[in-house]
């Protein structure tokens, strides 16, 4: 055969190739091509819509956390309050209860010395007593000179 035919032949065959391809090649390769662009869209769309609402997300979490921050100092500084009017209730307590331990213990201490006192006079009536036998070398009734004995109770 000669080139001209030869040439003349696969032109055709390249025609009915080209036509072939695009009536049953091309349209499946053109709609994955415009699927997966599609879907590329689609992520990326995603993707913003995600990121605004990761930002929108983080502001109400920060939001949330400087609340929280803000109710903890709030409480802590309650606590501390609290503390303090309880130490000072205590202090207050204490001292009150001190001062009334103070004043049991003077007059204790004033009762004792009273008695002290009484236990003295009456022991210093009975030396007086003695003394005055001795010089007097006669026995004195304390029921007969129990004015004087008083008496003398009550200078001492």
């Amino acid at each position: 055969m000669s080139i001209n035919a030869t040439l003349f032949v696969q032109a055709i065959v390249f025609l009915i190739l080209v036509l072939f391809t695009m009536k049953f090649v091309w349209p499946p390769i053109a709609k994955a091509l415009d699927e997966r662009a599609q879907k590329i869209a689609d992520g990326l769309s995603a993707a913003d819509k995600a990121k605004t609402e990761l930002t929108a997300v983080n502001k109400r979490v920060e939001q949330e956390l400087a609340q929280t921050r803000n109710e903890t100092t709030s409480r802590l500084a309650d606590a501390d309050r609290r503390a303090q009017s309880i130490i000072e209730e205590a202090k207050a307590r204490a001292t009150e209860e001190g001062n009334k331990l103070i004043a049991a213990a003077r007059a204790e201490a004033e009762q004792q010395a009273i008695q002290a006192r009484e236990v003295l006079r009456e022991q210093v009536a009975a030396l007086a007593v003695k003394g005055a036998e001795q010089i007097l070398r006669k026995e004195v009734d304390a029921g007969v000179h129990a004015d004087l004995l008083n008496r003398l109770k009550t200078e001492l």
